[in-house]
């Protein structure tokens, strides 16, 4: 990771939250909204980038137009919670594409994964042939969504 400045300021706070907002921004457009010229403008945005508050840009693509209907949360908990049996499984999703997102928690759950699959039948393959055979995983218990009403990626930033 990136070493962070101390410190950002308004202008900062401002290209973060825009930037957030819409990744596909260009320089001259962002420069504009923040009324300051182009190449300070991309100084900043490098900085931020360089400093680790911008980790990188995507597009959000609709699972459902890509084939995924279902999306599953499953909460795992592991027989140990030995760092390296932490680490071990953190790597092992890595390595699942369905998988995505792994959060590990404090409590009775070890980690939650978003999983995203093409219908029920394909989630309980990957249920039964990867997840619950994994090393190390003592027990699964799957929540199945059933929309989703709001999603923000990223955090609030005051501007």
């Amino acid at each position: 990771m990136a070493r962070r400045r101390n410190k950002i300021d308004a202008v900062d706070r401002r290209i973060l939250s825009d930037l957030q907002d819409d990744g596909r921004l260009t320089n001259v457009e962002l420069a504009r909204r923040l009324g300051i010229s182009p190449p300070p403008c991309l100084r900043r945005v490098r900085a931020l980038e360089n400093s680790g508050y911008i980790r990188g840009y995507h597009a959000i693509v609709d699972a459902e137009a890509m084939g995924f209907g279902v999306t599953v949360f499953a909460q795992v908990g592991l027989a140990s919670q030995n760092e390296l049996d932490l680490r071990a499984f953190e790597q092992l999703t890595l390595t699942w594409p369905q998988v995505r997102e792994c959060n590990m928690l404090a409590g009775e759950t070890d980690f939650l994964l978003k999983i995203v699959a093409e219908d029920w039948d394909h989630y309980q393959r990957f249920l039964t042939t990867q997840l619950t055979a994994a090393p190390n995983v003592a027990q699964v218990k799957s929540a199945l969504a059933i929309r989703t009403s709001k999603y923000l990626p990223g955090v609030p930033i005051e501007v």
